[in-house]
């Protein structure tokens, strides 16, 4: 492959990110095993390395958690500081390109092709992208090198925590080939339990299987599973994902029947959506409240308005009649929602930094 035609893609992955906030926030917690989350009921948001070598995991169950590691801190999470923070990386990534395609919070691809920094390699581009981090976040972050989105994803997870793996076009399809299929994005655990079924558990196995059958079995996620065995992945990094929606959810500590506490709650929900539509200049038509009972039930209620949601007040006005329809509430309440879809085209706002005049110049892995 011609250097002149190789992508060079970074996935910067943070660290254990909205545990890692907690600790740098909070000294006390430094050292010590931390789950974002509640403790009482709900799941685990995030674990610290310090819980995880307690077989801690996000989307545990808290109380699973905490038979574990009877020594868990639970902290609250706060989701305005994981943005603020995501806020800041995000600035980072814009000095060294434009193609940034964000995953969540945390995670992103970059498309470093054009050089605007001059750099020898895109493995020294992570490499700076990661001190910056660092020195002005006060946060670690992992990343993978490859010509690929496939790869570079599997490479950030490769030497995590506060580490980096470059993957170049020549050992690609050698190192798919010793990963389990689970590890390959697009594949879930039912599918990689009907991969095994069939005597395939790592990329070697995978490659011995041809096109047509892979399609025969598997439809057109065949054709996907037969250039994964390849290290093959064509996607561009694209800047602009269309969001379909946006929306934040909680798991109370005690079941919520009084209506102030009820609607305290929900408007703690609708802020967090507000302030992301806010800074992103994107305002939807339809408001979604969900309802989890204590007896796990679940209820929504939407409203689609003829015009955008463009306040906070407007979008609190529409959550609280959303959840006074279903009063007076006979069960408590344990978990509120808040979700803001159906957005217009967003207002065009030239809020980007200056960049460097991208070069295109001889840049390695």
């Amino acid at each position: 492959m011609s250097p002149d035609l190789v992508r060079k893609i970074i996935h910067i992955d943070m660290d254990a990110f909205f545990a890692s906030v907690e600790q740098r926030d909070n000294p006390e917690l430094r050292g010590k095993p931390v789950a974002v989350g509640g403790i009482t009921r709900g799941v685990v948001a995030a674990a610290s390395y310090e819980a995880r070598k307690y077989g801690v995991r996000s989307a545990m169950p808290s109380q699973t958690a905490l038979r574990l590691c009877p020594e868990l801190l639970f902290v609250k999470p706060r989701f305005a500081a994981y943005k603020e923070a995501s806020a800041h990386i995000r600035t980072i990534f814009a000095d060294y390109t434009d193609l940034i395609e964000p995953l969540s919070l945390d995670e992103a691809y970059l498309d470093v092709t054009a050089n605007w920094r001059g750099l020898p390699s895109a493995t020294a581009t992570a490499q700076q992208i990661r001190a910056r981090i660092l020195e002005e976040t006060g946060l670690t972050a992992s990343a993978g090198i490859s010509y690929n989105k496939l790869l570079a994803k599997l490479g950030s997870d490769q030497n995590k925590p506060n580490g980096q793996c470059v993957i170049r076009p020549e050992q690609g399809e050698a190192f798919v080939a010793a990963l389990e299929v689970g590890r390959f994005h697009g594949i879930g655990p039912r599918t990689a339990e009907k991969l095994n079924r069939y005597g395939i558990f790592t990329g070697a196995d995978l490659k011995q299987y041809s096109l047509a059958w892979l399609e025969e079995h598997f439809g057109k996620a065949g054709r996907w599973y037969f250039g994964i065995a390849r290290g093959i992945d064509d996607r561009p990094v694209k800047p602009d994902r269309i969001r379909k929606s946006s929306g934040s959810e909680t798991t109370f500590n005690h079941d919520l029947t009084a209506p102030e506490e009820i609607e305290a709650g929900l408007l703690g929900q609708a802020d967090d959506v507000w302030e992301w539509s806010a800074r992103t200049q994107s305002f939807g038509r339809t408001v979604t409240v969900k309802i989890k009972y204590a007896d796990f039930r679940i209820a929504t209620r939407s409203r689609t308005s003829g015009a955008p949601v463009t306040s906070r007040a407007a979008l609190h006005r529409i959550a609280l009649e959303l959840v006074r329809s279903v009063y007076p509430v006979h069960l408590g309440i344990r978990l509120l929602g808040v979700t803001l879809s159906n957005f217009g085209a967003r207002e065009e706002k030239d809020s980007s930094p200056v960049a460097p005049t991208p070069q295109q110049l001889s840049f390695e892995l």
